[in-house]
C-alpha cells in the first residue's frame, strides 16, 4: 500500500504536541474542542479526522476550534455586519470536511468557552458568535443553553409546497423508499417519516441512505416517529434517529431536530404547535418557532452542554 494514502497517527498529528484539548457532547453528540484565542493551532482536515477517531484518536462527532473571527475570512465578513460576534465556531465533521453548522455544538461550544474562562455568562444572558451557517445568538439558561438558529426553509419548496415532500430515500432496513422533506438549517437536512418506533429501531445506518434528489452539499438524513397522540399540553413529541453528512449516525442532532420538527409539524397541518421535545438516542433537546425579523421564522433550539475532560496532546 502506497504510504501516503495511509498516514500514521504520529505523522499526521506532528505539529500539534502540546495542544491543549478538551471533550464535550451535548445529548451525547460528542466534540473535541480546542481554544485557539491567538488564531495560531490551525489544523489540517486529516489530523481532525485522526483527533476523532475513536480508537486512534480522541474520538468525536467532529472538531470544534474556538477562534476570534477576526483571524478568519468568514468570522472578518460576519463582523462587518455584527461586531459583537467576537468568537468563531470553526467545526469539521468527524472526517475533516468543513460543517456550516452543528445545533448540539454551538451549545458545546459556548459551555466551553465558559469553562475556558474566554467569556463570562451568566444564567439568562445571551452571546453572539460567527459559525460558517451565519451569527447564532446563545442564551444560558438554568438547565442549558438555548440558541437562535435562525430561519429554516424548504431546500427544494415548489414540491414541499405543492405535494409535501421532494425525494425519495432508501436505506438498509427500510423495505421500500420513502418520501421525505428537504429542510435547511443553515445546513442540508432530509427527513423521513415512519409510522412505528419498530421500523425506527430496525433501520440501519451504518452507511449513508440514498437520497434522489440529493442536495447539492449532500444532506443529513433523519427519521422520525410521531408520538401518539402527537400533542400533549400544547407540546409535540417526536422519536428521532439521524446519519449526519461525513460522521455517520450520531447520538443526537441540532440542526436535525429542528428539521425534524419542520417537517412534522409541515405535515400535520394547521394547529400544530410551535413546541416541540425531540426524543434523541442521547436524550432529549427542545424546539420552538417564533416570528423573527423580516417575517421570517425562526427556530430556537434548547438543551444540555457538558465538558467530560480535558488534556493535552503529547
Amino acid at each position: 500500500m502506497d504510504e501516503t494514502l495511509a498516514p500514521t497517527p504520529d505523522r499526521t498529528l506532528q505539529g500539534l504536541s502540546g495542544l491543549a484539548f478538551s471533550k464535550g457532547h451535548g445529548t451525547g453528540n460528542d466534540f473535541v474542542l480546542v481554544a485557539d484565542p491567538g488564531g495560531t493551532w490551525p489544523i489540517a482536515p486529516e489530523q481532525v479526522a485522526e483527533l476523532c477517531d475513536r480508537h486512534r484518536g480522541i474520538g468525536g462527532d467532529g472538531l470544534i476550534r474556538a477562534v476570534p473571527s477576526r483571524y478568519l475570512p468568514e468570522g472578518r465578513e460576519l463582523q462587518t455586519v455584527h461586531p459583537d460576534a467576537e468568537w468563531f465556531m470553526d467545526y469539521r465533521n468527524g472526517d475533516g470536511s468543513l460543517s456550516e453548522m452543528c445545533g448540539n455544538g454551538v451549545r458545546v461550544f459556548v459551555h466551553f468557552l465558559v469553562a475556558e474562562g474566554l467569556v463570562r455568562l451568566e444564567t439568562g444572558d445571551a452571546l453572539t458568535i460567527g459559525t460558517r451557517g451565519g451569527v447564532k445568538t446563545v442564551v444560558r439558561t438554568e438547565n442549558g443553553y438555548a440558541v437562535d438558529m435562525g430561519p429554516w426553509e424548504f431546500i427544494f419548496p415548489g414540491e414541499a409546497t405543492a405535494r409535501a415532500m421532494d425525494s425519495l430515500v432508501t436505506a438498509d432496513g427500510l423495505e421500500v423508499p420513502r418520501p421525505a422533506l428537504s429542510v435547511s438549517m443553515g445546513n442540508p437536512h432530509t427527513v423521513v417519516a415512519l409510522a412505528e418506533l419498530s421500523e425506527l429501531e430496525t433501520t440501519q445506518l451504518f452507511k449513508a441512505p440514498h437520497v434522489d434528489p440529493k442536495p447539492a452539499n449532500g444532506t443529513n438524513v433523519e427519521f422520525v416517529v410521531p408520538s401518539e397522540p402527537l400533542v400533549h399540553d400544547g407540546v409535540g413529541t417526536i422519536t428521532m434517529r439521524v446519519h449526519e453528512r461525513g460522521v455517520g449516525e450520531t447520538q443526537s442532532c441540532g440542526t436535525g431536530a429542528c428539521a425534524a420538527a419542520v417537517a412534522i409539524r409541515h405535515w400535520a397541518g394547521q394547529g400544530a404547535p410551535d413546541a416541540w421535545d425531540v426524543q434523541v438516542p442521547g436524550g432529549v433537546v427542545g424546539v420552538k418557532f417564533f416570528p423573527g425579523p423580516e417575517g421570517h421564522e425562526h427556530v430556537e433550539l434548547s438543551g444540555p452542554a457538558v465538558i467530560v475532560a480535558s488534556g493535552t496532546l503529547s
